[in-house]
């Protein structure tokens, strides 16, 4: 096809040392050093172009788009007016071409998909071109925070396309765009989104100073970062909100915080945020607010009836038995009538069912997932009253914990619902209702003291904010929330006019 190419075979081993294959990170490596290197790699590959002048081209082939290198690098190179690399740059139909002779820059440039061009091997300079291959996943509708309501679309796993669902939301240039690369092997680009004029400084500086300071091999997805830079990685409460709605991204940057978008993740993650933002869900914003508010309240009552429930049911039946009534007590003591074990013990062998199946049902495949959750749950719940394993009451309320469990909007909260109750039942057991309040001022202070990149993480709750409890627990109208919420200090607090706002014209025909 090309007889004038010719692909190099004459790939030489590598030679050891005391340092091994590869040359000491302290020492700079030649040109034709780091290509002798990379050429062992069967990705990699040199062609030596014959012709009045030597043209060798070097990339990997699984990071480059054939067709770029065919239809738009190899035609130019084959002319033969293009005698030196400045006038082959000057050819190209192609953007962001760099002329360099750093062999640091040439490996990461070659290791992004750009094809590496030397007029002569003995020559130190060479011209890199972006030839790099994108492949992906289309993007899509929101798998975990679907609404009914409202937009359709989902990040996806490319850091530029994800910024793009963002940008085409937010037409100002004022919105901001750093980017830093953690990961000593993986190299990982981190886009960090802020408005200028809004966002406080002082919040953008910790988040870009705490990605500096990550030295780790490798960032995945998302969810290394947020563990990375948390202000409390042995808390079992998330601390930045994880959302893959560029929507809620988008809000959230309007509102002063700032995004942290991860190559590879169709996640972004959100900071500051508050304990408040974890019960609260996109729908919120598309209903009418009446029905938002008391969304929002039936999720709160939920958390605490999933956390509780059991716990209660252990504290009653072995400390405060007076306490059920006497109509109540009969139903009672005819279901535990044949079961052997202690209230205790009843629970924890329903809860690990509970908790073996959410397992099972999460990690077969979708269809698998869901026969197994509907059937099993039926099946080992009617297994266990007809055994006498455990009470239809304790099974009800149990059945009831888990449900209230998902109705949380975020699933990394979800995850520490299903934790934290099990500290309030062994309280339960060793000292009663007594045990509860006990387990709930350790939460309550647990999360008193928590803080998101150094903001209070119960505001407005604590520090109280009255002002910003307008967007809490209830949401109020969109006039009525002018302001922007205090917790993460925004530079421009002021939202609309609320004069304005509050303005009703008659416009006369």
């Amino acid at each position: 096809m090309w007889e004038w190419i010719r692909l190099t075979n004459n790939k030489k081993k590598p030679t050891q040392s005391k340092h091994g294959s590869h040359p000491p990170k302290n020492m700079e490596e030649s040109i034709p050093a780091l290509i002798n290197r990379m050429e062992q790699s069967k990705d990699f590959i040199k062609w030596t172009i014959e012709g009045p002048t030597s043209c060798i081209l070097s990339y990997y082939t699984t990071l480059v788009d054939s067709k770029i290198v065919n239809r738009h690098i190899l035609p130019t190179i084959k002319e033969e007016k293009r005698s030196s690399l400045d006038e082959l740059q000057s050819y190209l139909p192609l953007e962001k071409m760099i002329m360099t002779d750093d062999p640091e820059k040439i490996k990461n440039y070659l290791l992004q998909g750009f094809v590496f061009i030397q007029m002569e091997e003995r020559h130190s300079q060479g011209l890199l071109i972006p030839a790099s291959k994108r492949e992906g996943r289309k993007i899509s509708i929101p798998e975990v925070e679907f609404s009914v309501v409202g937009p359709k679309e989902a990040f996806v796993e490319s850091i530029d396309t994800n910024i793009n669902l963002v940008r085409k939301r937010i037409t100002k240039t004022q919105l901001t765009i750093e980017e830093v690369s953690v990961g000593s092997y993986t190299e990982t680009r981190i886009a960090i989104l802020y408005i200028d004029e809004i966002a406080d400084k002082e919040n953008v500086q910790t988040v870009l100073q705490r990605l500096h300071n990550i030295n780790y091999d490798q960032v995945i997805d998302s969810s290394f970062i947020s563990q990375m830079i948390s202000d409390n990685s042995n808390s079992p409460f998330p601390l930045f909100l994880d959302t893959e709605r560029p929507d809620r991204t988008v809000e959230a940057l309007i509102e002063g915080k700032i995004s942290i978008i991860v190559d590879g993740s169709p996640h972004s993650i959100i900071a500051p945020s508050t304990f408040t933002e974890f019960l609260s869900s996109s729908d919120d914003y598309f209903i009418p607010w009446p029905l938002a508010s008391t969304f929002r309240l039936i999720r709160l009552f939920a958390v605490l009836f999933s956390v509780l429930i059991t716990s209660l049911y252990v504290a009653v039946l072995t400390h405060h038995v007076e306490m059920i009534p006497d109509q109540l007590m009969a139903t009672i003591v005819t279901s535990r009538a044949n079961i052997p074990f202690p209230p205790i013990l009843e629970v924890i062998i329903l809860e690990f069912a509970i908790e073996l199946l959410r397992e099972a049902g999460a990690r077969l495949p979708s269809k698998i997932g869901q026969t197994i959750g509907i059937v099993g749950g039926i099946v080992i719940g009617t297994a266990a009253v007809d055994a006498g394993l455990t009470s239809n009451v304790l099974l009800i309320l149990v059945a009831l914990g888990a449900l209230a469990s998902f109705t949380t909007p975020v699933y990394q909260f979800s995850n520490t619902i299903r934790l934290i109750r099990f500290p309030f039942i062994i309280g339960a057991q060793i000292w009663g209702v007594l045990g509860i309040g006990i387990i709930s001022a350790f939460l309550i202070g647990h999360l008193i003291q928590l803080k998101s990149i150094g903001r209070p993480f119960l505001a407005p709750l604590y520090p109280t904010r009255l002002k910003d409890l307008k967007d809490a627990f209830i949401r109020l109208p969109f006039n009525k929330q002018y302001t922007r919420p205090f917790e993460v200090r925004p530079t421009d607090p002021t939202r609309f006019n609320k004069s304005l706002a509050d303005e009703k014209r008659d416009i006369d025909e």
